[in-house]
């Protein structure tokens, strides 16, 4: 079953990003981007995950065309069927960290999974405030956060970029786990080569599209 396909994407800002970009993924699927700064990883990424309206092309989540439904429709793939993961935490400060996976567990009516808090290693730490977290930490938050909706596919853009190579390793596995487990699937945007080279499939982007590495 398909559960992502972008047909014909192109983009610019000040100036032409990329262009016919076409790929779909499946149940089970991961893919990589990789790509010099500025190519538009990050860009690709948002048009993929409701973020940003292309200014060609279409992206179809779940058979759905995305740019063509109501808000209400929208909104609703964003809270249940989609789980983002940005390079910036995104947490909300003022809560623990419990909290902060208590709102996203609550939107989609899952539990939190202390087994999940254990492999990310943050249950010792998870009724502290988010501003007393590293780096590392919180960053280790809001993949859970993102993984207690229990979305069909995961967007990640650097997901492991706070933290340490061997943690990195275990969250990269944990996600990878997570996809083959639901039947979901992965798009993962990073720098890192090792990273990359685990997804089924790894393309480079450029202005002229994604190609195969």
């Amino acid at each position: 079953m398909t559960l992502l396909e972008a047909k014909n994407i192109s983009h610019s800002f000040d100036y032409p990003l990329f262009k016919d970009i076409n790929f779909s993924l499946a149940q089970g699927d991961s893919m990589s981007i990789t790509g010099i700064s500025g190519s538009g990883k990050s860009t690709l990424m948002h048009i993929c995950s409701t973020l940003l309206k292309p200014d060609l092309g279409s992206v179809k989540l779940f058979d759905n065309d995305i740019y063509k439904l109501n808000d209400k429709k929208l909104v609703n793939i964003r809270r249940k069927d989609i789980g983002i993961i940005f390079q910036a935490h995104y947490l909300f400060r003022g809560f623990s960290a419990y909290e902060n996976i208590e709102l996203s567990a609550l939107m989609t009516n899952f539990g939190i999974d202390d087994e999940l808090l254990e492999k990310l290693n943050i249950k010792n730490i998870i009724n502290q405030k988010v501003g007393e977290l590293s780096g590392g930490q919180q960053q280790r938050v809001s993949i859970a956060r993102v993984l207690s909706k229990k979305p069909k596919i995961i967007f990640a853009d650097e997901p492991t970029g706070n933290l340490d190579p061997t943690t990195a390793d275990e969250v990269i596995n944990i996600l990878f786990e997570y996809i083959s487990k639901t039947k979901g699937a992965l798009l993962l945007v990073t720098h890192d080569d090792k990273l990359a080279n685990k997804c089924k499939y790894k393309k480079y982007l450029s202005i002229d599209g994604l190609t195969d590495r």
